[in-house]
Order: C-alpha cells, then structure tokens, then sequence
C-alpha cells in the first residue's frame, strides 16, 4: 500500500469526518432544544459532542488490551437514542440523561462478555420492534421543526414548509443522481443549500458566530452533576443493547472489508470500548456513542483501511470540539431546514427497524401478534402518555415511555409466545454480517 504522507492522512481523515459530521452534529441540534437548552448551552453540547467522538473513535481504534476493535471505524451518537434522551430530559432533567448513559455505558462493558447470551432475548423481531418504536416516536419532532419549531410566532408558516420541502427534496435528489462520497455527504450538503436559501429570505441570524469565542476548554459535568433514574437507565440500556448488536454487524462488515477474520474476543473489545465511549459521554455531558456504518462505506470505496487515516479523523474532530465558532455557525442552520432532513433521517430509523423485522418469519402468527402489540403499545403510550396519569408515580413513568414499555412489552411477549425459543447468536451475526457487507459493496 502507498505510504501515506501527512496531507494526504489530513485530507483522508476529514473525508471520514465530513461523511459523519451531519449524523453526529444533528443529534445535539434535536435534542439540545427539545430539553430546553440556551443558544450558549447548545453549541457547548455540539462542541462537547465533536470532541467526545473524537476520543471515542480513538478508544476504538488505538484502544488497548482490552478495550478497542482496532479496525478503520468512526464512533457517533447513533439516532435510536435521540427519543429516549428527549422524554429522560422532558421528564427527569437533563441530569438524568447523563446518569443513565453513564450506567447504560458500564452495563454494556459487563454485557460485552456475555454478547451471545444476551442476544438470545433480543432476537430480529424484538430489536426490529423496538428500532420502529423509536423511529416513529421521532416523526413528530422532525414535523414540529418542519413547521418551524414548537412555540415559533410563524408556525405553520408556508415558507418554513418550503425550506423543510426543499431540504428533504435535495436529499432524495442528491441520493438519485449521485454516488459514492457525494451521497455520503448528501443530508449535509442539503443542509448547507437550505440554509443558504433561509438566508435569501432572512431567516438566518449570524449573530451567534461573531460572539462565539476561537477556543474553549473542555468541562466535564458542564451541565450538571448526573441524576440516577431507574426508568431512565432502562430507557438507555435498551438501546444500547440494540446498539450493541447493530454495532457486531458493523465490526464483522468491516472485518471482511479489510480482510481480517474478526473473533469472538475481537467482538467483545470492541463492545467494551464502545461502552467505556458511553461512560465518557456521560461524564462529558454528551452522548452515548456507537460505530457509525455510513464509515464502513467510505472505507469499502476509498479502499484506505490505515489505522492512521481513522486517528487523523479523530484529532480533527477533537480540534473541532475545542472551538466554539465552528458549533456556533451548525446552530444558524433554521429549524425548517433542520425539520424537512430530520424527515428523512428518522424516517431511516423506522426502516431500519421494518429491515430487521424483515429477518422475522411472518408465518408464524406470534411474531405478528409481538409486533402488533408491542408497537401498538409503544406508539400508543407516546401520543396519549395521560392515558397512565393516575397510576403510582413508579409505574406512571414506567407507562409513558413508550419506548420502555413498548420495548419491555417486546421482549415479554417473545419469551412467552415463542416459549424461550432461543435464536442462535451466530445465526443473528450472519444476517448482520450479509447485510452490512452488502451496505459496505455500495
């Protein structure tokens, strides 16, 4: 393999970066104002958030004895926790959010030994059940910002469903007529044009960037001291499990990308250093942290699987982290904007959730019977949560999570109607494994 000067790792590793940069800026762009945070809180979050997965993707990639997969792979806030984090945050506080990722990150480093037993609770019509639960408890947030965010004096505005028509329309355009890197960066380039088009009409304010300062230092419990929440570590840990085993599909993909034969102690130092990710996250007051598979991508059509290209993205997005202007200038995107991408981004979530139940065999009818109700309940709970008002306090908060009680609904319903019928974790690994090498190929 050609040696790799210094400029061409720079320019490599930002490609890595930009190819990820939207999926992991957007996340604080939802759920820092769904929680309530200030414009100041707010780029501190994506500040944090850049640097975080800066240090996560070098936990994974350099890592240790114990900890770190070692292969090419860029770690993100993954979206299947951006619902969980806003209801824990509406609820609970924004403490709460950290305490529960901060626990949610150690149960996944216990979990990570014992992977092929915990799957067995989770086969493709739980994990698929629960992936759609959470897609389509987003919806409603993205169709708040298309309108031009909750409380906004122009809601409904048609110029606000213009600009969401137009990014969503670029999305799918950019997604029709282009391949490769293009279509990677295809959410964010849309962003960029809608933003520039909110600017024509004056509906950008860059205000914020003048005031943002060059540099800052990185605080940890910036936001708080964390809170521990029994409902809320449930919340975090059911996604992080889901997390999980989306994540050994990425490693395997990626395995055979650059033509290493993963083994199962490879598996679980990779899990494990995606757990000790969460548990920084926690302490950061960012996010929980997962392999991002759009990465797997790029490495599969660059054909770069140099370690040094992933540490150099890694440096780069810590160096982002340290300087405010550059989250200032993401916050000016306009809620509209934001709205018609967040469209299209959970409306993945929701097939990524239809793709793992498509694992499922509809023939036999207690796997309907376990998405019927677990979704129904799940959704239900969601969109009418005063349904459960006057029960105790524990259960109330148990009951109008939806994703908690949808989930849990799930994984009960499994355990009885298909009577503990264990699925073999090798024969869930293999689907991932196809199913991201396929997504790898494109």
């Amino acid at each position: 393999m050609e040696k790799l000067t210094p400029w061409k790792l720079g320019t490599l590793g930002l490609q890595h970066v930009l190819a990820m940069y939207a999926g992991a800026v957007i996340v604080p762009l939802i759920v820092g104002p769904a929680v309530g945070m200030t414009a100041e809180q707010l780029a501190y979050l994506i500040s944090i958030d850049l640097f975080t997965c800066g240090i996560a993707s070098l936990l994974q990639v350099v890592g240790g004895r114990k900890f770190g997969i070692k292969l090419p792979v860029i770690l993100g806030c993954t979206f299947t926790a951006v619902g969980p984090m806003i209801a824990i945050g509406k609820l609970q506080g924004i403490t709460a959010i950290y305490g529960a990722i901060i626990v949610s990150g150690i149960i996944v480093m216990i979990l990570a030994q014992f992977m092929s037993k915990v799957m067995r609770f989770f086969p493709p019509v739980v994990t698929g059940a629960v992936v759609t639960i959470i897609g389509i408890s987003l919806i409603p947030v993205a169709m708040n910002n298309v309108a031009g965010g909750a409380g906004a004096p122009d809601f409904g505005n048609p110029r606000n469903l213009l600009l969401a028509a137009l990014t969503l329309v670029l999305i799918i355009v950019i997604n029709r007529y282009s391949s490769g890197y293009i279509k990677a960066v295809s959410v964010l380039l849309s962003m960029i044009i809608g933003t520039l088009a909110a600017a024509g009409m004056g509906m950008v304010n860059l205000s914020p960037v003048g005031e943002a300062s060059w540099f800052h230092m990185v605080q940890p419990f910036y936001f708080g001291i964390p809170t521990f929440h029994v409902t809320a570590i449930l919340s975090m840990t059911l996604v992080a499990i889901v997390s999980m085993i989306e994540s050994t599909g990425v490693f395997l993909a990626l395995g055979e990308v650059c033509d290493r034969k993963l083994e199962s102690e490879d598996i679980k130092k990779g899990l494990r250093a995606e757990g000790l990710a969460g548990v920084l996250g926690g302490i950061f007051n960012s996010f929980p942290y997962t392999s991002f598979s759009q990465n797997v991508g790029l490495v599969a059509l660059t054909r770069i699987k140099t370690l040094n290209v992933v540490i150099a993205a890694g440096v780069i997005l810590m160096i982002l982290g340290l300087v405010p202007k550059v989250a200032a200038l993401t916050t000016i995107i306009p809620n509209p904007v934001l709205g018609g991408a967040m469209i299209a981004m959970f409306g993945m979530v929701i097939s990524s959730g239809v793709k793992m139940l498509s694992r499922v065999d509809f023939h036999k009818n207690e796997n309907l019977l376990i998405i019927a109700v677990s979704v129904g309940i799940g959704l239900g709970a969601s969109v009418v949560p005063d349904a459960f008002a006057k029960l105790p306090e524990g259960l109330r908060l148990i009951f109008q999570n939806g994703i908690v009680i949808g989930s849990f609904t799930a994984i009960g319903l499994n355990l009885f109607l298909n009577k503990r019928e264990e699925q073999k974790s090798i024969d869930i690994l293999e689907d991932l494994k196809s199913d991201h090498s396929a997504e790898a190929s494109i």
